[in-house]
C-alpha cells in the first residue's frame, strides 16, 4: 500500500473548505438545535477535587484581593518576568492558573436562554477546547495523576492516578511545584454550526486557549512553554482521550499540545535547548498502565460525521520528527512595552475579555496607541509569544478606517526581520510600501495603498459590517508553503496557533485601551489573495480580526462567572 500523502491532505483540506464569493464551505446550511452540543463535559464515576478552597487561600495569602481584582498587578505587569511566583506551588497555583486562562468569565442572559462566557474565546462560542492537568503528588495527594477541568464547577475530575517513581523521573529537571497542561479539540462541537471549515476553528480556540494559559501563568508569577516533540499518540495515551470503552458513544477529542506550568527558574534563554524543557514521552506510557475512572459524557444526541475534518486531523498530527524539523531559533529581544498612562488592573482585563457583537463605526483610536498595540504583535521574549517553539510565520494586513494620525487604507505588517521582502516580492508589484509618517523606524508597517478600505473590508469579510465599523480590522497572512516545508503537516496546526495567539492579544489590547475586538473566522479566502496579488500557496488567509468601540446589546444582562465570586 502506497504511503499517504500527508502535505497534500492537508493543502487539499484547506482549499477544500475555503470561502468563495460564489459559494462557501460545505456545511449543513441550517442550525439543528435538536442536536446542539452541551457546553461542558463530564467524566461521569470520576472524583472531584474542589478548586474553590485553593483558589481563596491563594487570594488571602497575597492579602490584597477585592472582589476579583488582583490588587497591585497591573495589566503591563504581566509582560515583565516575575522575580518571584506570586502563588505558591500545589493546588492554588493550579486553581488560579485555571480560574484566569479557561474558567467561565461571564454568563449572559436574554430571556429564558442563558449562556457562558469564558476566559479564552471561541468561535461561536462553542468552546471546543478542553484542558487537562498533569500533576504530581504535591498537588494531586499521595500520587500523581491526570485531570479534566471543568470549567463550569471550577474543579478537577480526577481521571488517572499513576506511579510516583514515573512522575518524578519525568520533571526530575524541573523546578518542584511544576504541573503539566493539556489541550484538545471535540471537533463536533464547532461543526456543529461550521461544518468543513470546523477544523480551522479548532485550531484557532488552541492558539486563544495557549496564549490565555500563557498570561494566567504570568499572572501567577510562573513560566508557561508549550514542550516540542511530544507525538500526538503519546498525548492521547497521557490524557486517556484514546481509551475506547472511556469514550464509547462519546464524541472523541482530537488531542493538541503539552505545556510546562513552572515556578520562574530565572532569566529566560528561548530557543531550542534554552527554555524549551524536555518531558519524557514514556510518562504517556506509565500513565496508561495506572488506574483509570470516569466515563466521558455524550454531548449530542446524534452527530454528522465529516469525514474531511478527521483527514486533516490524522494528517496534521505532531510526530518527533516534525517537531524538531520545526524549531525555532533563538528569539529577538524586543522591548515588551508600557503604555504611557495607567495600565488597568491584570486580572480586569483577562476577565473582561468579550467578543463585540457590533461596534460603532465612528470612534477612533489615535497613533500612539495603535501602534503600542502593534508592538505587542510582534514576535520575540515576551508573552505570550515566548510560549511558542517554532519559527514565526504570520504577518498582518491591516485595513486602517479610523486611526487619528494615519492616513485609511491597506497596511502590511511584517512580523520578523526578514518578511518584509518576501511580502513585497510575493504581492501586488505596485503596492506602494511607504513608511508612514509618525510610526517609529523600529515598527515594520509600510502603507501599500491610500484609500477608504471600509467596503473593501466588508465584503472580503463574508459582508459583515463589523469590519468596516472599528478602528481597524487585518488579515493574518501565513507563509504556508515554507511553515510546512520546514515542519511538515503539524505546521498546519501551529499557523493557526500563532493566529489564535495573536487574536488574544488584540483581544487583551482593545480591553485595555477600553475599546473591544473580535475574531473573524468567516471571510472569502481568495478574494482576500486576489487583492493582494497572491497567486499561490506561498501565502495564505487565515484570520482576519477586528477592533473598535462595541455597541451593546441592551436586551441581555450580565452576571458573574461564578456565583462564590
Amino acid at each position: 500500500m502506497p504511503a499517504r500523502d500527508l502535505p497534500g491532505t492537508v493543502r487539499e483540506y484547506h482549499d477544500q473548505t475555503k470561502h468563495h464569493f460564489s459559494r462557501f464551505a460545505r456545511s449543513l446550511g441550517y442550525l439543528d438545535w435538536a442536536t446542539q452540543p452541551e457546553p461542558f463535559r463530564t467524566f461521569d464515576g470520576a472524583a472531584r477535587i474542589d478548586l474553590i478552597e485553593p483558589l481563596r487561600a491563594a487570594v488571602a495569602a497575597r492579602g490584597s484581593f477585592t472582589g476579583r481584582a488582583w490588587a497591585g498587578i497591573s495589566y503591563d505587569d504581566l509582560f515583565v518576568p516575575a522575580v518571584s511566583p506570586r502563588v505558591a506551588p500545589g493546588l492554588p497555583a493550579v486553581s488560579v492558573f485555571l480560574r484566569y486562562s479557561l474558567g467561565l468569565s461571564a454568563w449572559k442572559q436574554a430571556g429564558a436562554s442563558r449562556w457562558a462566557l469564558r476566559v479564552n474565546p471561541s468561535s461561536g462560542n462553542l468552546h471546543p477546547t478542553e484542558i487537562y492537568a498533569v500533576c504530581g503528588p504535591d498537588v494531586a495527594g499521595e500520587y500523581p495523576g491526570v485531570f479534566h477541568y471543568a470549567p463550569d464547577a471550577h474543579g478537577l475530575d480526577e481521571r488517572c492516578a499513576f506511579a510516583p517513581a514515573a512522575w518524578d523521573a519525568a520533571v526530575a529537571h524541573l523546578p518542584p511545584g511544576t504541573f503539566l497542561a493539556a489541550l484538545t479539540s471535540i471537533h463536533w462541537r464547532e461543526a456543529w454550526k461550521y461544518g468543513e471549515r470546523a477544523f480551522r476553528y479548532c485550531q484557532h480556540d488552541i492558539g486563544h486557549a495557549v496564549a490565555a494559559m500563557r498570561m494566567a501563568a504570568a499572572l501567577i508569577g510562573w513560566e508557561f512553554s508549550l514542550v516540542p516533540g511530544w507525538p500526538s499518540e503519546s498525548l492521547a495515551a497521557l490524557l486517556g482521550v484514546d481509551r475506547s470503552d472511556d469514550f464509547a458513544g462519546a464524541e472523541p477529542e482530537e488531542p493538541a499540545c503539552l505545556a510546562i506550568v513552572s515556578p520562574p527558574r530565572g532569566p529566560m534563554n528561548p530557543g531550542p535547548g534554552g527554555r524549551w524543557a524536555h518531558v519524557d514521552p514514556r510518562l504517556a506510557e506509565d500513565a496508561r498502565a495506572g488506574l483509570w475512572t470516569g466515563r466521558a459524557s455524550r454531548l449530542s444526541a446524534d452527530r454528522v460525521q465529516w469525514d474531511v475534518i478527521d483527514a486533516a486531523a490524522e494528517a496534521s498530527r505532531q510526530t518527533s520528527s516534525s517537531v524538531r524539523a520545526g524549531s525555532a531559533g533563538l528569539r529577538r529581544a524586543r522591548a515588551c512595552g508600557t503604555r504611557s498612562g495607567a495600565s488597568p488592573l491584570a486580572s480586569a482585563v483577562l476577565l473582561g475579555r468579550r467578543s463585540a457583537v457590533a461596534l460603532d463605526g465612528r470612534s477612533s483610536i489615535d497613533l500612539d496607541r495603535f501602534v503600542f498595540m502593534l508592538r505587542r504583535l510582534l514576535p520575540g521574549v515576551c508573552p505570550p509569544f515566548d510560549a511558542l517553539w517554532w519559527e514565526p510565520r504570520l504577518h498582518l494586513v491591516l485595513f486602517v478606517h479610523r486611526v487619528t494620525g494615519l492616513e485609511p487604507g491597506i497596511y502590511v505588517l511584517a512580523r520578523t526581520d526578514d518578511a518584509g521582502a518576501t511580502l513585497q516580492h510575493a504581492l501586488h508589484a505596485d503596492f506602494a510600501w511607504i513608511r508612514p509618517a509618525g510610526v517609529p523606524d523600529d515598527l515594520p508597517l509600510f502603507l501599500l495603498a491610500h484609500l477608504d478600505a471600509r467596503q473593501i473590508a466588508r465584503q472580503l469579510s463574508c459582508a459583515q459590517h463589523i469590519a468596516a465599523d472599528g478602528f481597524f480590522s487585518l488579515g493574518m497572512l501565513a507563509e504556508f508553503d515554507g511553515a510546512l516545508a520546514a515542519g511538515g503537516p503539524s505546521a498546519y496546526r501551529q499557523l493557526f496557533w500563532e493566529a489564535g495567539a495573536i487574536g488574544q492579544v488584540l483581544y487583551l489590547e482593545a480591553e485595555a485601551a477600553g475599546a473591544r475586538g473580535t475574531g473573524i473566522g468567516c471571510f472569502f479566502d481568495d478574494g482576500v489573495h486576489e487583492l493582494l496579488g497572491i497567486t499561490d500557496h506561498r501565502l495564505q488567509s487565515l484570520y482576519h480580526f477586528t477592533v473598535g468601540i462595541p455597541v451593546d446589546d441592551s436586551r441581555l444582562t450580565t452576571h458573574p462567572g461564578y456565583a462564590w465570586e
